[in-house]
């Protein structure tokens, strides 16, 4: 296997840093690959067929994701924005949004097996009314074939999310709440266009919380503007007396055209924190959810008690199918990936005209399952070998060997022969066939997505021996 060791693109900079110094900085939120294209009403025709066939294995995960493209306000850094919400033009979008679902709950794929995972993301779409939330869940649980244990996750914020739209969830059958507070500091929420103070968003999850009814699980981002080390401590001190019962921690990742570039550009406001500030931070909240015993799911999530499973957010990183509904909603059905037209007038006509709203589709390779299995190892923190070489080949984690070699000198991860096993006795040395293991150290997770799409780049560009298909990997995208 051909690959440049002295690439500090691929391999870090050697630096008695690595947390803070390996890369020069994160360049996207996801790791991915390439795909072949379809162009033109080849679309509609691919689409058609994906559709009227079974999955080629029905027990395999599967979800469902659902966009609601309105928000109140557009926050600072936010690149999902489509559309300000307005109670005329939700209602519309509602009416059409129902009709896909009856139109796509139809269909062979739909009802051939169950889905494991629903989420309705955004946009913000805790702006629909009571009424929107339920009559949505209700048409999804009704006429799509759920799992028993089936996680239902509504998104959002909690400005204007009173009772009576978290009853009408609950009723409608919503098992799980994600609110995007991305800081408590109210100076810190402001400058990024968040409503609502701190007081009041700590106020409105305790009181959700103190339903005990569903986990309340919490997004916070750092690097804000004025995000200060010391607010970034406080922000994780109020996590904990919210009492959700989950959060993650994402960094923010800097995008030129977003509003907050031009505010930056403009004098209006301080540059975001840098990648080393970031690191830092990422950093002190590892190191502040091991301290208060927070269970790990992810190198980026953490459950404060089990009923927080993130089972959506776990299988969007895999092989999963996900069924996309609404303007804007990316998903993958069959072996085609898709995006749906953003536009609002594009996406009603089309469902009325039951053509399939998308606007771009590229087809998986068979192997795509090797970019899955890389990116979902890196996000759970470790890559093994049993499971990479059954889905690249036998042999392909050995050929890595000398890039995992690089990354570990460079103190990125901690890696693990299968041959290097010992005993409990420390004497005799254990021989175990594809035992070996690449776990990321603390610098690692932090750069967990730059070592996943490097990886997913090496394959994509060598033939390891005995399997001639890992050449291309797929780039999972769902709008969540």
């Amino acid at each position: 296997m051909n690959f440049d060791l002295h690439n500090v693109e691929l391999v870090g900079q050697q630096t008695p840093d690595p947390l803070r110094f390996a890369f020069s900085r994160k360049k996207s939120p996801h790791a991915g690959g390439m795909m072949h294209s379809v162009k033109g009403e080849d679309i509609q025709i691919s689409l058609e067929e994906a559709h009227a066939l079974a999955p080629a294995n029905t027990l395999a995960p599967r979800c469902l994701y659902i966009h609601i493209p309105f928000c109140r306000v557009r926050c600072t850094y936010c690149n999902f924005f489509q559309y300000a919400s307005s109670s005329s033009l939700i209602e519309g979008y509602v009416a059409a949004l129902r009709e896909e679902i009856r139109w796509k709950a139809s269909q062979t794929w739909t009802q051939a097996a169950p889905f494991q995972a629903v989420y309705i993301g955004g946009g913000t779409p805790t702006d629909l009314s009571a009424k929107q939330i339920h009559t949505i869940v209700s048409d999804i649980r009704s006429q799509f074939p759920l799992t028993p244990d089936c996680e239902i996750t509504l998104e959002g914020r909690v400005n204007r999310f009173g009772l009576d739209k978290f009853e009408a969830a609950l009723d409608a059958g919503v098992n799980r709440f994600s609110f995007g507070v991305q800081s408590f500091n109210s100076h810190v929420r402001r400058s990024a266009k968040r409503l609502d103070d701190r007081e009041d968003v700590l106020k409105t999850i305790q009181t959700l919380v103190s339903y005990n009814a569903a986990p309340i699980v919490l997004d916070l981002l750092y690097g804000l503007p004025y995000q200060t080390l010391d607010v970034w401590q406080q922000d994780l001190q109020d996590y904990m007396e919210s009492g959700a019962h989950g959060v993650d921690l994402y960094q923010l990742i800097e995008m030129q055209g977003l509003p907050m570039a031009k505010m930056v550009e403009q004098g209006k406001l301080p540059h975001p924190a840098d990648t080393q500030m970031k690191a830092t931070m990422f950093d002190m909240g590892v190191k502040f959810m091991a301290r208060h015993h927070q269970k790990r799911l992810s190198v980026n999530h953490w459950a404060s008690d089990n009923r927080e499973r993130s089972i959506y957010n776990s299988l969007a990183k895999t092989t999963a199918e996900i069924m996309p509904l609404g303007a804007g909603a990316g998903g993958n059905v069959n072996g085609c990936q898709m995006m749906q037209t953003r536009d609002m007038d594009t996406y009603k006509s089309a469902i009325s005209e039951r053509r399939y709203p998308v606007t771009m589709l590229t087809m998986a390779p068979s192997n795509r399952a090797v970019a899955a299995e890389v990116k979902s190892g890196f996000d759970a923190g470790v890559l093994a070998q049993s499971k990479l070489d059954r889905v690249a080949g036998i042999g392909t984690f050995e050929a890595l060997i000398p890039l995992f070699n690089a990354w570990e000198r460079n103190g990125l991860v901690y890696l693990e022969r299968g041959d290097e096993a010992a005993s409990d006795t420390g004497i005799e040395v254990v021989s175990v066939a594809g035992g070996g293991y690449v776990s990321l150290t603390l610098a690692g997770q932090f750069w967990a997505v730059t070592l996943a799409q490097n990886l997913i780049e090496v394959l994509q560009s060598n033939t390891p021996t005995g399997n001639s298909n890992v050449i291309k990997n797929e780039a999972t995208h769902v709008a969540a």
